[in-house]
């Protein structure tokens, strides 16, 4: 009996239903099968735009992975239709992965086998390639129109966050009777009467001459939460704000047009650039791009109670210009490494009580190189308890640090570094525990990206939800990477720890006379972290030798 591999895709392109564009596409497949055959694997790829080459579509990559495998089940795929599973030249790059493999590719278009030796195939196949590339882009055009002419001629919020000063109130049945069936709502922007002062406020003083630093520590100083202190959960891509304001923050609001009371759409473009200029094949990546104001699309009449006269955006939009052309070009100093760069963390405690956790940077002050932790003047006011600037001075703190090192892999202290270091490799009990909250944490993202990619096919535009997906991947990332430590670690005996620790001591006897560049080099390659206390002025040292073995040396303060 001849086995079979069946691929197929959908995206939130044409808002079609998972589960029933499936079925269709197997139906289709399975109907040109020959006698006798059945399909043993399946892969399908939801939520995956055509454009993404098959290495960055999960399921499609998997699919090639499998290829390489003698064991993998099945001997020819088949696909249900060739406009979703290959776009622009993607067929001429696939296509002969699978010829190398010994696998062959069943088509309906072609009414079975596709023959890797007939031009008419190879024709048939690009073309569909093309049609696919161009179904794209007039999807794209009609989305586009068709918000253009909501935004301009009917004024209609076109979905996203409201802007902070508003919210959103339902005004009635959505006029897309396939959205209205689906239990989609018509809404509209009105003012927040908690928020629409504070933003009556900030333009008021900067029209007066006030300065976006002075207005931030202004509202800071006043207890005023920040759009994402007042409703974080509108605001989740930006939940380590901590309701301080921010000069980026009025920067954004003083730029908005809304407040005038008219609707305005495409301000952002999406551009896809090459993910790599060096391979097409890799396909492309999405990115934000601000839009010139000329392109700018506002309605025709006013379309919510307006926050903001007209006149008084207009003096607005004058100031910040002015205040732009009397920015000086800050002058480039000189290049200096800062050993330590990256690997200092800040202690200082919040009024709250959890410490900063963030890395201090490089600073050179005096003639001499600092390690400090800088909060703006509008962040600052509103940790409280935390300085606005911690500083660390390199001379009081390298030397010491080198001699801790130096004395740890001492000969005469070799004995106890790698009865330390061993003990370190003990078998860890919560392991397993960490194993399976890794894998939850995989499966959890994988749900959450589902149910951000549903909230895309439901209408809300992708801008606004793009920024929850990278966050959603990169969790999923990281989790993912906690699952291959905790696989692929293996404790080392003594003497392969022995000869690790030589070899550290042998680089590190030149430490006292290295260049920064050669310490940074070594602190980094021991995967040296150091954390900074300021209210007791200690400092926590750890060191992983080699950070592909993952072994602690030992703590020091």
């Amino acid at each position: 009996m001849r086995k079979f591999a069946f691929y197929g895709r959908v995206s939130t392109e044409d808002q079609q239903d998972p589960t029933s564009s499936k079925q269709w596409q197997l139906a289709r497949a399975e109907a040109i099968l020959p006698k006798g055959a059945r399909i043993a694997r399946e892969y399908f790829d939801i939520g995956q735009s055509r454009s993404l080459p098959w290495k960055r579509r999960p399921e499609a990559a998997a699919l090639l992975d499998d290829l390489k495998n003698p064991k993998r089940g099945f001997d020819a795929v088949v696909i249900g239709e060739p406009a979703r599973a290959f776009y622009g030249s993607q067929f001429a790059m696939t296509f002969p992965i699978l010829t190398h493999h010994g696998v062959a590719l069943w088509v309906p278009e072609i009414g079975g086998q596709v023959d890797p030796g007939s031009d008419a195939h190879d024709l048939v196949m690009s073309l569909y390639g093309g049609m696919s590339k161009g179904e794209r882009n007039r999807i794209k055009i009609r989305v586009r129109s068709a918000m253009e002419a909501q935004a301009k001629h009917e004024g209609r919020f076109l979905g996203g966050r409201p802007p902070y000063g508003y919210q959103l109130v339902d005004v009635g049945p959505h006029p897309n009777p396939g959205k209205n069936a689906r239990g989609q709502r018509l809404r509209q922007l009105e003012p927040d009467p908690v928020t629409a002062p504070i933003l009556q406020r900030i333009f008021t003083e900067y029209v007066s001459g006030l300065g976006i630093g002075a207005i931030a520590e202004g509202l800071n100083r006043d207890g005023v939460p920040s759009p994402s202190g007042y409703d974080p959960a509108r605001n989740r891509h930006r939940a380590t704000g901590r309701g301080a304001w921010a000069k980026s923050a009025i920067r954004a609001i003083l730029a908005n047009p809304r407040y005038t009371g008219r609707e305005v759409w495409n301000k952002q473009r999406h551009e896809e650039e090459l993910l790599d200029v060096d391979d097409v094949a890799a396909g492309y990546t999405s990115r934000m791009r601000w839009n010139d104001r000329s392109e700018w699309i506002w309605s025709s009449e006013v379309t919510h109670e307006a926050l903001i006269s007209e006149e008084q955006f207009e003096a607005a939009q004058r100031q910040r210009l002015l205040g732009e052309q009397r920015r000086v070009p800050m002058r480039s100093s000189a290049k200096r490494t800062y050993p330590l760069a990256s690997l200092i963390y800040c202690a200082e405690l919040h009024d709250d009580g959890t410490p900063c956790g963030r890395r201090m940077t490089g600073s050179w002050n005096h003639g001499q190189r600092f390690y400090r932790c800088h909060y703006p003047s509008e962040y600052a006011a509103a940790k409280g308890r935390h300085a606005r600037t911690v500083y660390l001075k390199e001379a009081d703190l390298v030397p010491a640090l080198d001699a801790w090192l130096l004395r740890h892999f001492d000969p005469k202290n070799l004995d106890a570094t790698v009865a330390a270091m061993a003990a370190a490799q003990a078998p860890d009990e919560n392991a397993a525990a960490r194993f399976e909250a890794a894998r939850r944490k995989v499966a959890e993202c994988d749900r959450k990206l589902a149910n951000l990619r549903k909230q895309v096919e439901g209408g809300d535009p992708p801008s606004i939800v793009l920024t929850w997906i990278r966050e959603a991947e990169a969790e999923r990332a990281r989790a993912e990477a906690e699952l291959v430590v905790q696989d692929e670690s293996a404790p080392l005996s003594e003497d392969e720890i022995r000869a690790l620790v030589r070899l550290v001591r042998k680089s590190l006897r030149g430490l006292a006379s290295a260049t920064p560049e050669q310490k940074q080099a070594m602190y980094a390659t021991m995967g040296l972290q150091l954390t900074y206390h300021p209210e007791d002025d200690t400092l926590d040292v750890e060191a992983a030798l080699d950070a592909c073995t993952g072994l602690r040396v030992g703590g020091g303060t």
